[in-house]
């Protein structure tokens, strides 16, 4: 059955986003006294949501109004160091070209905040080639719970067999796995090793492994 939708993740698989946001955690950490270890940014901050972030690393539960200041000074923070920075993977302006011209419907699925992929896709100029936008705050259950990948693909009028997600995170490719949709594995964050199974990994947009992705969709 041949791929009418294609849904992405934006950390990771849009823009290599990950190490601004671990600068931007670092800075805000400090006024804790807390300093994650590179090892903890990648077992709890990749690919996770603010809530979870927050309460793991200030170590009690973090939730309503202050989680929404708390997560606001961070993602001010990264949006004020990212702003001037933002570029896609190699290959993916293109790739996303070449999906709207065999009319593939295309959506962006992320655990990011709605200000951050509005300003990341509008400084790339590519919001208008997104049928469905989805953050954070479109959701109740956040991945790897499948509801932002089934809402996706609700919003874009095609079944979940009939769509391919991009991700990067564990969490993320698990959700499209409970969501009952492939998945190729952007090797941005993780080793092919660390995720859940995928169709395929792919490490940018050029990848050779390219000709398999596109041999799914087209």
């Amino acid at each position: 059955m041949k791929i009418k939708a294609v849904i992405f993740d934006m950390d990771g698989v849009i823009c290599d986003t990950n190490p601004h946001h671990k600068i931007a955690f670092q800075e805000f950490f400090k006024k804790y006294e807390i300093y994650p270890t590179a090892k903890e940014f990648e077992d709890h901050m990749y690919g996770k949501n603010n809530e979870y972030i927050m309460s793991h690393f200030l170590g009690r539960k973090i939730q309503g109004e202050e989680l929404d200041i708390l997560a606001d000074e961070k993602e001010s923070l990264f949006r004020e160091l990212y702003k001037d920075q933002v570029e896609t993977l190699a290959g993916y302006l293109d790739f996303i070209t070449l999906l709207k011209e065999h009319n593939i419907q295309l959506g962006v699925a992320t655990s990011a905040p709605a200000a951050n992929r509005i300003m990341i896709l509008q400084q790339l100029g590519i919001e208008n080639y997104f049928s469905s936008l989805l953050a954070s705050e479109d959701v109740t259950h956040h991945k790897p719970d499948p509801e932002v990948y089934l809402q996706s693909a609700k919003n874009l009028g095609v079944p979940p067999s009939e769509c391919l997600i991009f991700e990067d995170s564990a969490s993320g490719v698990q959700a499209g796995i409970n969501a009952g949709i492939g998945v190729i594995g952007v090797l941005s964050t993780y080793t092919a090793q660390q995720l859940p199974p995928c169709l395929t990994h792919i490490t940018d947009y050029r990848d050779a492994k390219m000709d398999i992705v596109k041999d799914l969709i087209f």
